[in-house]
């Protein structure tokens, strides 16, 4: 047995899900943060349970082949990357072994009878992300400083040029926005959000940068009405010519949420635009919208290709966001119907609709395990009726298909509605299990499952194999290099 604070000894042999190195000591797990399979540390025990403990990693005696030297100086104190000092081929390799893993231990899938695609990776791993959410407060000497959290705290590590953050046109705006505000802060006299006493007023800044189109976006998140001087400050950001807009997002309540519910647009239009393929989004403040707007496009190609869309079919595109999968995939379909709880989002998706001209998808508004249920079960005599034969496909019976009300009630009658292909693209949590209950009833020819989280891919995956569906393809997709998250894009078959 091994107690708190010893130092030992150890190889790393394996990667957790969470990117921390395993090694054993006389039969003894220990969990090291930043050690990569193959390291030969010295490590300091931080917490020992009876058959494993959690170490810290205090010096590499001898470093694995797949150490690299972390490119950004706070790597290891920042909790946005955890696998910075592994070599990227090494993270393609962890991050497909993890998705692979866990449809057979989760899931129980034989992976045998899967057609199991190569992991999509980046070109360049770094410079990708065209969001960044700042949180502003005081540093140890008082001063005025910004950066991220350290793991599972919200101690601020500083961090004035995260290496993920996009650039446009060469430039670091994210720096320099930020120097700019806090300029701005100490001229004025301007607080930070001091958590603990719930005093101050800047608690964060999110900016937002058009990966095709060099937009920029500012929004200071703060515990207030307004922003003393604002003028000012929009004259200050004026001097970085991408800047175009600057808006106010109002959050006085306690907790860890970045963002409150009112936008207030201080310059500008209120959003920005950018592209995924040739479809053109407008996006606010508060819209989701893909993170790795390269990768994007390359993990949306893969779920059209899954789809296998001929231009007849019909396509439910659940949890949609501001319609970025349904509008894509509404150029190579007959009718896309997509389902959002976000009332703001669904607005987003239908005004995103009419910017393309895209005139064949409609939305729903409502969580996708009510909407979905309710406008089955309203519509179940109809939609059995349906044959979907390639000869009947508009000549089927009507439903109550369509867009604009915030339940499954909606009213534009003449279109077909039952789906040939559904598409899930559902939060960590994955899918409910009342929502893939209606799936099977609504009995599509092939469900496209996009997922964040590997663990409830498995279990959802598990679940419709047991309910009507098989497993045909999966494939990996790197959105988020540095880290441990990874994408991936399943195909699953409706069993004749």
């Amino acid at each position: 047995m091994f107690n708190k604070n010893d130092e030992l000894q150890v190889t790393i042999t394996d990667q957790g899900t969470s990117g921390e190195g395993i090694g054993k000591v006389d039969g003894y797990t220990l969990f090291v943060k930043d050690a990569v399979i193959g390291d030969e540390c010295l490590v300091k025990i931080m917490k020992a349970k009876k058959n494993y403990g959690f170490a810290r990693l205090m010096e590499v005696i001898k470093p694995s082949d797949s150490r690299v030297e972390p490119r950004c100086k706070v790597a290891r104190s920042c909790g946005g990357c955890q696998l910075q000092t592994m070599s990227y081929e090494k993270q393609l390799e962890f991050k497909n072994n993890k998705v692979l893993n866990n449809l057979k231990r989760i899931g129980g899938i034989d992976l045998s009878k899967v057609e199991v695609e190569p992991i999509i990776g980046m070109d360049v791993p770094f410079c990708y992300r065209n969001k960044a959410q700042f949180p502003v407060g005081r540093n140890k000497d008082g001063e005025i400083c910004y950066g991220f959290y350290a793991g599972r705290t919200h101690s601020i590590i500083e961090n004035d040029g995260c290496d993920l953050s996009l650039q446009v046109e060469g430039q670091n705006v994210c720096k320099d926005i930020m120097d700019i505000i806090v300029g701005f802060m100490n001229d004025y006299d301007i607080d930070p959000y001091d958590e603990a006493a719930r005093q101050g007023l800047v608690r964060h800044v999110l900016i937002r940068i058009g990966h095709k189109t060099n937009q920029v976006m500012v929004c200071i998140v703060i515990n207030g009405n307004e922003l003393p001087h604002s003028e000012i400050l929009i004259e200050r950001l004026s001097v970085i010519r991408f800047v175009s807009t600057v808006a106010i997002n109002i959050n006085k309540e306690a907790g860890n949420v970045i963002m409150g519910l009112n936008t207030k647009t201080l310059s500008g239009l209120g959003y920005i635009e950018d592209y995924i393929g040739n479809v053109k989004f407008r996006i606010s403040p508060l819209s989701f919208f893909q993170v790795n707007p390269v990768q994007t496009e390359k993990l949306y190609a893969k779920a059209l290709e899954y789809a296998a869309l001929t231009g007849k079919e019909t396509v439910w595109d659940m949890y949609c966001g501001i319609g970025t999968i349904s509008l894509f995939l509404a150029q190579s379909a007959g009718k896309v119907m997509g389902v959002e709880i976000v009332d703001a989002a669904i607005k987003d998706a239908k005004l995103n609709a009419n910017i393309n001209n895209i005139t064949n998808a409609d939305f729903l508004c409502g969580a996708a395990e009510k909407v979905v249920p309710e406008f089955f079960e309203q519509n179940k005599d109809e939609l059995s009726k349906v044959d979907t034969s390639e000869g009947s496909r508009r000549s089927g019976a009507e439903v109550n298909c369509g867009a604009g009300r915030s339940g499954a009630e909606v009213n534009h009658g003449s279109e077909l509605c039952k789906p040939d292909v559904v598409v899930v693209d559902p939060p960590r949590k994955g899918c409910d299990t009342k929502l893939l209950e209606t799936i099977t009833l609504m009995n599509p020819q092939r469900l496209v499952y996009v997922s964040c989280d590997s663990a409830t891919l498995a279990r959802d995956v598990a679940w419709l194999e047991a309910h009507g569906f098989k497993l045909e393809k999966v494939t990996c997709c790197d959105m988020f290099s540095q880290t441990i998250h990874v994408e991936t894009v399943a195909l699953l078959s409706k069993i004749a």
